[in-house]
């Protein structure tokens, strides 16, 4: 096999905020003794790059660092709609790469076509939460952790290569895959059902459990991911339990705890159901599936079923990265209520009706309809919650923490509808239909896509600006390309 590049990118919409990121990972390569181009993948409106681009330009790294924001994003969304020729064929592809979560990560899937690509959000940091006397795990056991009081002593942060834990397995057969690493069918968490990826409840304790089965030693490992602390990888419903179970808080929005981990070990399975993309890292060298072009926050479910199929694997490498839940451009803890409630239904429909998989995509029969039966599901989850919080304000200690209660019951009730069975039902539908139905037409037209791109990267560069900063110190005065790959269209 040759060794392929290996592309480090950033996604974000907080422009104002990613050059901590991207300061905190050059510094975490430049110890290791690694290096990698960083590639920052900005969501911003053109009013906000033009408020907030300076700052990045003054971030100083040993790496190099480029630059797709609005303008080049517009250029090369172009350049794809004119190739196609097709004028009817532009909603799809400009919804693929629209500013989210899922089109933001589109546009890093076309960049590194035919590299590996490493990914972390730009509230993560390169370095562990790890209690600072480790206990053994069990024999089937990968990982466990655990919720502790923010501000609370006995752990520490620990520093890890993160590019070298991907360049260990990523985009390798199983059969090379590191002697410490375990190896099996799957990963199951004690506090999640990883196939729906929603919670049991909030537990304040978990691990991940592996389970024996076949995996095959030709098998490549087209994901992988770091284990994860700070912010635990939970529901908006534990947060809103956290927030109740805490007599002294007053904003639902704080967090006040952080996810620790007590001890870990690498693994890699034959089909993987717990995936986080925040810390992921994928072998893109033929291209993969795209993430689900649509509002609601579910984009990357398309990728727990399409790792499931045969000759592919999945793995926890052996480091850990932070998360630092930013409520900066945040949605509301009710509006992420609402949008779990309507991406569980989803997932099942999908899941269950799922047809094929293919190598950079998936079919799925179900068509977008929601029955009085589904609609009646979530307004009981979420009308069994509003009457939780409304006895904790009954019980509230302080004026503050009543008005709190009170303020995120109102919320909760205006978020779904005032609870309105057959205005939250058609509501629902409509949002659902017109979900779905834009989903299963940009699938269809994403091989498309990716063979547009290929054959564009063969010749040029994509669209993208090399930011004028270096660790040198000579920050916008260095002499390094300012613009690299205009497609002219």
């Amino acid at each position: 096999m040759t060794e392929k590049d290996l592309q480090f990118v950033i996604p974000t919409y907080r422009l104002r905020d990613v050059g901590e990121t991207v300061e905190a990972y050059d510094d975490n390569f430049r110890r290791s003794g690694q290096s990698a181009p960083i590639f920052v993948f900005d969501d911003s409106s053109l009013a906000n790059h033009d408020k907030y681009f300076g700052a990045l330009e003054r971030v100083k790294t040993h790496n190099d660092l480029f630059y797709v924001g609005p303008a080049e994003k517009e250029q090369f969304v172009s350049y794809i709609c004119k190739r196609l020729r097709d004028r009817k064929l532009d909603v799809l592809v400009r919804n693929l790469f629209r500013p989210s979560y899922g089109g933001n990560r589109n546009f890093t899937l076309m960049y590194t076509l035919g590299d590996l690509m490493v990914s972390a959000d730009d509230d993560m940091r390169p370095y562990g939460l790890i209690e600072d006397s480790p206990e053994s795990l069990a024999d089937d056991e990968i990982s466990r952790g655990k919720l502790i009081p923010r501000g609370a002593n006995g752990h520490n942060r620990k520093s890890y290569d993160i590019l070298e834990s991907f360049r260990d397995i990523l985009g390798k057969p199983v059969s090379e895959a590191p002697p410490n690493y375990e190896r099996g069918e799957m990963l199951a968490d004690t506090s999640m059902d990883l196939e729906s990826n929603t919670s049991l409840g909030l537990a304040r304790e978990n691990s991940l459990f592996m389970h024996e089965g076949k995996l095959s030693r030709g098998a490549i490992v087209k994901m992988a991911q770091t284990f994860r602390t700070g912010t635990n990888d939970i529901d908006a419903a534990d947060y809103i339990d956290m927030f109740l179970e805490d007599h002294e808080r007053t904003d639902a929005e704080a967090l006040n705890d952080l996810y620790v981990l007590v001890n870990f070990r690498p693994c890699v399975t034959a089909r993987n159901w717990r995936m986080d993309c925040g810390v992921a890292g994928y072998d893109n060298s033929t291209g993969l599936p795209p993430f689900f072009p649509t509002r609601l926050r579910f984009e990357d479910y398309i990728y727990r079923l399409w790792i499931q199929q045969p000759g592919i694997a999945a793995a926890h490498v052996d480091s850990a990265q932070t998360h630092i839940k930013n409520n900066y451009m945040r949605e509301p803890l009710a509006s992420e209520l609402f949008n779990e409630a309507i991406c569980t239904l989803l997932k099942k429909k999908i899941r269950t009706s799922l047809r094929k998989i293919d190598d950079v995509s998936i079919s799925f029969d179900y068509e977008g309809s929601v029955s009085l039966e589904d609609s009646q599901e979530i307004l009981h989850g979420a009308q069994t919650l509003h009457s939780k919080v409304l006895e904790a304000q009954g019980h509230a200690r302080s004026e503050d923490r009543r008005q709190a209660l009170a303020l995120f019951a109102s919320n909760l009730a205006r978020t779904f509808y005032d609870f309105e069975p057959d205005f939250f039902q058609q509501n629902v539908s409509r949002m659902v239909d017109d979900e779905v139905g834009l989903i299963r037409s940009s699938l269809e037209i994403w091989p498309t896509l990716l063979e547009i791109v290929y054959f564009r990267k063969k010749c040029h560069s994509l669209p993208m600006q090399r930011v004028k900063s270096c660790a040198s110190g000579c920050g916008s005065a260095c002499k390094k390309d300012p613009v690299m790959g205009v497609i002219g269209v």
